[in-house]
This record gives C-alpha cells, sequence and structure tokens, in this order.
C-alpha cells in the first residue's frame, strides 16, 4: 500500500482508512512528543511540564478514539502510513531539538503543532463520507484548538508568580550558557590583542603585517579560548549549559573581538586604517561595558571603569612599544 519515501503518496489520494491510520500514528507522536518535553522540563519548569503531561494525556485519548473507530469500519489490522509518507504533510520538529529550545520556543512549537492538528483533521473531516467518523474528527479538531489555547496559556502563565520564577531561571540559564562565556571571550579578543595589534601596527607602519598578526592572534586566542571554556566545565555540577555551547560562544566572541581592530588594516593607507581601528575599539570597548550593565547586573559606571579604562591602558602599552 505504502510506497517508498522518494515517492510519497499525495494526502487527497488516501482513502478514508488510510486517512485514520495516519491521524492514529500522528497522534501517538505527539503524545511522545509532549511527554518528552515534559520529562525535559520538569526539574525547572515543574507547571509548564504538567501542562504538557495534561496534553500527552490527552493526545493518547484521542489514539483510542481513532483506533475504535478504524476497526469499528475497517477492521483490526491498521496500515502503516506516517507522516513521512504522506506528501505535503505537515512536519514535526525531531523531539531532541528540545534540548536546543529555549522555553518559549518550546511553547510557540507546542501551539504550532495543535494548529497543524487541526488543520488536518478539518480537512480529512470534510472529505469523510461516513457521518460517524466525520463527527470524530470534527471534534477531535476541536480538541486540538482547545490544545492550541492552553500551550497559548502556557506564555501568559509567564505573568503569574509560578511563571516569573520559570522565566526568571530560563534567564538565568541564557545567561551562564550563552552571555558569560560569550562576553568573556569578547573582553579577552578585545583587550587581550590590543597590545599586540598596535605594538605591530606603530612598529612597522605596515598595515598588512598588522593585519597578519592582528588574524594569527585573533583566531588563536578564540581556539585556545573556546577549548579552554568547553574543557574546564562540563556543566552537570555547575549548571552552566553544555560544554559545546559555551565553548562556541566564547570562542567565537573571542574572534570576533580581536578580529574587530585587525580587519581595519586590510586598507593600505595605514593612519586611516589606525584611526578606524581606534574607533572600533572604542565601540568595543562600550558594547562590553552595555553588556555587563544589561546582563551581568554590574553597575554602568563600574564596568566603564573595568572595562574602557583597563582596554585603554592596554591600547597605551602596545602602542609605546611599537612606537619605541
Amino acid at each position: 500500500m505504502l510506497q517508498s519515501f522518494t515517492n510519497r503518496r499525495n494526502f487527497k489520494d488516501l482513502s478514508e482508512a488510510e486517512v485514520l491510520a495516519l491521524a492514529i500514528s500522528s497522534e501517538e507522536d505527539d503524545a511522545r512528543i509532549y511527554a518528552t518535553y515534559a520529562h525535559e522540563l520538569r526539574d525547572e519548569y515543574p507547571s509548564t511540564a504538567a501542562v504538557f503531561d495534561e496534553m500527552a494525556l490527552e493526545e493518547n485519548e484521542h489514539r483510542k478514539m481513532l483506533i475504535d473507530a478504524f476497526t469499528t469500519r475497517f477492521g483490526d489490522v491498521i496500515p502503516l502510513i506516517r507522516r513521512e509518507h504522506v506528501a505535503g504533510y505537515y512536519n514535526r520538529s525531531p523531539v531532541w531539538l528540545v534540548q536546543n529550545l529555549g522555553l518559549e520556543r518550546i511553547r510557540e512549537e507546542a501551539q504550532k503543532m495543535e494548529r497543524d492538528a487541526q488543520n488536518f483533521y478539518l480537512t480529512a473531516a470534510s472529505r469523510s463520507s461516513d457521518p460517524a467518523t466525520r463527527k470524530l474528527l470534527g471534534d477531535l479538531a476541536e480538541a486540538e484548538g482547545q490544545h492550541e489555547q492552553s500551550a497559548a496559556r502556557m506564555s501568559v502563565d509567564l505573568e503569574s508568580e509560578e511563571g516569573d520564577a520559570e522565566k526568571a531561571t530560563a534567564h538565568r540559564q541564557f545567561v551562564l550558557t550563552w552571555v558569560q562565556p560569550g562576553l568573556a571571550g569578547l573582553m579577552d579578543g578585545s583587550v587581550s590583542t590590543l597590545a599586540p595589534i598596535f605594538a605591530t601596527a606603530f612598529a612597522t607602519q605596515d598595515p598588512k603585517t598588522t593585519l597578519l598578526v592582528g588574524l594569527a592572534a585573533s583566531i588563536g586566542a578564540g581556539i585556545s579560548m573556546g577549548f579552554t571554556e568547553a574543557a574546564h566545565d562540563d556543566g552537570v555540577i555547575s549548571g552552566r549549559g553544555a560544554p559545546w555551547k559555551r565553548g562556541l560562544a566564547s570562542g567565537i566572541m573571542t574572534t570576533l573581538g580581536g578580529l574587530g581592530h585587525a580587519l581595519p588594516y586590510l586598507i593600505a593607507d595605514f593612519w586611516t586604517a589606525t584611526f578606524i581601528a581606534f574607533f572600533v575599539v572604542f565601540v568595543e570597548l562600550w558594547a562590553i561595558a552595555w553588556i555587563q550593565n544589561r546582563y551581568m547586573e554590574t553597575s554602568f559606571g563600574k564596568a566603564i571603569f573595568q572595562v574602557v579604562l583597563g582596554g585603554g591602558l592596554v591600547l597605551a602599552v602596545g602602542i609605546l612599544i611599537g612606537g619605541g
């Protein structure tokens, strides 16, 4: 009955038995997805996990209702037909992506899942020739619409006291996993490369040589910082998130921090390139101060003192050594 994945059936060509079989497998898949979401979120977001538990149970009830309807009309042998066998049928994101999705993104995915399911049941009901089946599919469309409201309610619940706590936890995890290592990398890349880049610039007054030194310093520092961040903490005890995420954030931001004032030396005129590099340094240091103030709860005055003054001193060292 089924053709290969590369030669999938069109939905309009499915028989009523195949449509019901497709609905059964889809409900089973959705129940597993919701159960997985609940499992992954239970420790940190218990109220959201409880909603997903409820939705998983309801999807299983829908599956049982569909099986009863199928066996009543077509017998006990339910054909194996899944989403991937039908051209144009809606897809689901792989369940393992839940580990890479933020809390609000998961809620948005759940809303999309329910909208897709509701549209499917409405279309299937319109094609059914059996009154009882048409009624069942219509009722399931209405139920999926209510599920979509449940998924939307999870976003509304963010305004509650419990929701505020979940939102604060999600924000803290974002800061620990991405902002903190990224900020450390940006600071290292922006500040530590100032001395070698500007020392080379003023010692040689050769944009090409300065660019090569800047590229080497920036990329080398990025690789070093990335591996160091990923290797020194597996995140299990500290709760800072996956090592590869933190290593990626630190390595990329370190490289970008150094490249910011190295790339101006693509310009052949030394003094033009140098003045542009000075401006980029100014922007980088103020950006670091803003990020510290915005995400790390550091007062803006303290952030400016630590970053801008410190960066200025390193820059001065590089110029003095190179110019001497």
